[in-house]
């Protein structure tokens, strides 16, 4: 059984008449859970109403550094009551995103800020979003003492330093199909490397489908693949590194299988 620890089921992303095919497919393919994932307050209220009405799906609720620019104390209010919901298992995804700056870097960071201080207000663990600024993340991480929740460092693709220092905080790793890209060296290193109790493996989906589905729409079915590709690369079967990752998310987040 996998488990795919971060998927976007809702919005421009998937339609809403696809959300029930899409899950039918990956479940044909081994996969019983999913992390479904808001973006924004409007998406996160939309993803919380698939987490009451489909068998298998969780939520994390929260506002994405590309959507940071939204964050208000009414945001902040609306989206407390969200969470509280059970169905609610991570805060986020939030962090930082310097590599596109669709939000300034400050409002980024305030927001970010933020939701750590939610997070550790109702004790929910933190889905972390990182891409060109991986110092700022790590050190925002550190000084809002994001160690008493700790979370997911979702879609990974840092190196070890940053892995270890992410471990160090109580953190998880969790991959995406860039764990089946040959030349992604780093991250592949690290997912043979990481400690088998903090590894999770995930989709993003619909972006970053794994090999051999590489440049087309990711879907959550296509988690084995990527789970495939790790447990080649830490020389185990695949069965293992499901029992492993599944277990993993139960560890971190109490989410359970039968949810």
């Amino acid at each position: 059984m996998l488990v795919d620890a971060h998927c976007h089921l809702t919005g421009s992303y998937l339609a809403a008449d696809q959300v029930e095919a899409t899950l039918a497919r990956a479940r044909a393919e081994g996969v019983t859970g999913f992390i479904a994932v808001g973006t924004d307050l409007e998406d996160s209220r939309v993803v919380l109403e698939l987490a009451h009405r489909i068998p298998g799906v969780q939520a994390s609720l929260g506002v994405h550094p590309h959507e940071a620019k939204s964050w208000s104390p009414e945001v902040e209010a609306a989206l407390r009551v969200l969470v509280a919901d059970p169905s609610v298992r991570f805060i986020g995804e939030t962090g930082l995103d310097w590599h596109y700056d669709l939000s300034s870097r400050d409002d980024q960071e305030a927001a970010f800020r933020a939701q750590i201080h939610l997070a550790k207000d109702i004790r929910k663990p933190l889905m972390i979003h990182t891409r060109a600024a991986p110092e700022a993340t790590l050190r925002i991480l550190e000084e809002e003492g994001a160690d008493a929740v700790r979370g997911i460092i979702h879609c990974f693709s840092e190196d070890r330093s940053f892995a270890q220092r992410a471990l160090d905080l109580g953190f998880y790793l969790s991959f995406s199909g860039i764990a089946t890209f040959k030349k992604a060296e780093a991250v592949r290193d690290v997912a043979a490397w990481a400690p088998g109790d903090r590894i999770l493996v995930e989709t993003d989906a619909p972006f970053l489908a794994p090999v051999p589905y590489r440049g087309k729409p990711n879907e959550p079915g296509f988690v084995r693949f990527t789970a495939e590709a790790v447990a080649e690369l830490r020389g185990i079967p695949i069965s293992k590194l499901a029992e492993m990752t599944t277990r993993n998310l139960e560890a971190l987040c109490s989410w359970a299988p039968s949810s």
